[in-house]
Parts: C-alpha cells; structure tokens; sequence
C-alpha cells in the first residue's frame, strides 16, 4: 500500500471532522455565514485559532479575486491554501548521519525509532541504534525487539547506565563499521524537567565532539492526539535541542489531524514522518497534497 492509500486510511477520522462537514456546508452557498462555519470546523479539526482564521482570509480573498462559484473550485482554491501552508523541503540527508531522538513519554518514541530504522534500511542505508534511555526498566529491550525487525545493529548498556557513554559506545561503533545512520532514543521526558534536558544537551556535546563530520538532525515525536498541547511541545524541546523535524504518530487514531497545519503555522519546525498504523512500515514521509486530499 502507498503514502496516499495508506494516508487516506489513515485520515479518515480527521476527513469525517472537515470533509463532511465541509460538503453540507457548500449547500449554503458561499456567504459569509460559510466563511464563519467553516473556521469553526477547522478549529474543531485542532488547525487552531490562527492558522483556521488566515486560511479563511485568503481562502475568502481568493474566491472574490478570482469569481470562485462552484464548490469544485472554491474546495480546489482551499486545497492549494493549505498545501502552500504545509509546502517545505523533503527529508534528504545526507551521510553518515546522526539522529537524536526526543519526546514525553507515551508518544510512540521508540516504536517510531524502529520504525525510522526500517525506513533507512529499505533506503539501503545501514544503520546502528543507540538504547540511550537508560532510566525506563526494559527501555533497551524493547529497542532491541525494533532493532531485530528492523534488521539493524543496536548498542545498549545496562540499566542506570549514562546515557552519554551508550551514545559515545554508539558513534564508536558506527564509524568503526562504516555505519551510514545512528539512531539516538532518549529517556521520555516531560519538557519542564529541567536536568532531564541538561542530560540531552551533555548528549548533544558528546555527539558534537566525537563526531562533527556527521550531518545532525534532532526529532521530536508527538503523538497527534494531544492537539495544541504539541505546539507547546515543539516549542519547549527547540530551545533546548533546537529541533530540525517532526514525526506525527497516532494519526491514524484521531480526528484532529489538523493540528498538523497549526504546528506549521506556529513553528518553524516541519514534520517529516507521520505514523498512519502499526506496522514497521507504517511510518511514512510526510506530503502535503497526499495530507490536504486526505483530510478534504
């Protein structure tokens, strides 16, 4: 199954919030009436207050510049809105490269790390993980059971031991082999706990340190069913790590996709991956048309 099967599938809670709504409303015609509703349906949809406001506004400049009638064009005008709103440059790094991995706990951080892993192996990239979360009792575990799926190498260390010494053991061991990706999964932490982020920061110098010829990106996952409580996320780990993507999970699981857009418009930060199931290979990268035509 394709990026766009897999992504309709997995929108179809979030498509029942706007896109049905959005049909019965066209039965109103285009009025300022249809402009008020459909603001309030993307905010339900978790796009946000702002981001919901600007689309409507541009969305209603357009209609009276270009003498939109029909409700193929006005749904077409609002289409090309959103995907400019979430238009940004595609994942391609390049090698060796290392990527640290962040988030609270519960979102699905390792789950997506395995994951990761996979999508790297079908790139024909090899790749080593790094069981970095020490503090959670059979945290390295469960990465290995990911790693053996993935059918990648892992490098883990015993419970209680420094982070930073797993990381360094990691690096080592990938630039022994020739490794393209390291795979850095981090202790889950809430992002107001200030010495669990001095901890990623000590990470962060050791990766610096031993290997400044690899090309750095730092991923927070966020689980889609928190909504705006992920705009306050992204925000607190970026001045802490300063954040290069995103991976969306639970996608699949909410009918507030939207928020998508609402961490577009409010960060600077893009998302790369989104989780649409849960299968290894239910990690997807991120399109905006593929997103927009599952959610209209």
């Amino acid at each position: 199954m394709g990026f766009f099967s897999k992504i309709i599938n997995g929108l179809k809670k979030t498509k029942n919030t706007i896109a049905d709504k959005l049909s019965k409303l066209f039965g109103l015609g285009i009025s300022d009436e249809f402009y008020e509703e459909l603001e309030n349906i993307l905010i339900s949809a978790d796009v946000g207050a702002a981001c919901s406001l600007r689309i409507v506004d541009e969305l209603r400049d357009k209609v009276s510049e270009k003498r939109l009638k029909t409700e193929e064009e006005v749904r077409a005008a609002l289409k090309e809105i959103m995907v400019e709103t979430l238009t940004y440059d595609p994942f391609d790094p390049d090698y060796p490269l290392v990527i640290l991995v962040v988030g609270v706990n519960g979102v699905g951080k390792t789950t997506s790390i395995g994951k990761l892993a996979s999508w790297f192996v079908s790139k024909k990239k090899s790749v080593v993980l790094a069981a970095a979360d020490t503090f959670r009792a059979a945290a390295s575990e469960q990465l290995g059971v990911w790693a053996d799926r993935a059918n990648v190498r892992i490098v883990k260390h015993a419970e209680g031991a420094d982070p930073s010494a797993v990381v360094y053991d990691a690096i080592s061991s990938a630039k022994a082999k020739k490794t393209d990706v390291v795979i850095v999964d981090t202790a889950g932490r809430l992002h107001n706990k200030t010495n669990l982020m001095q901890e990623l920061s000590k990470i962060n110098r050791v990766i610096d340190r031993e290997y400044p010829e690899a090309v750095r990106y730092n991923f927070l996952v966020l689980d889609a069913t928190t909504g705006q409580n992920a705009i306050q996320q992204v925000n607190a780990f970026d001045q802490s790590v300063e954040l290069d993507g995103l991976i969306l999970t639970k996608l699949d699981g909410t009918a507030k996709g939207g928020v998508v857009l609402a961490i577009n418009e409010e960060t600077e930060v893009p998302v790369y991956f989104v989780g649409v199931g849960e299968g290894i290979d239910d990690l997807m990268e991120f399109d905006a048309e593929s997103f927009v035509d599952g959610i209209l």
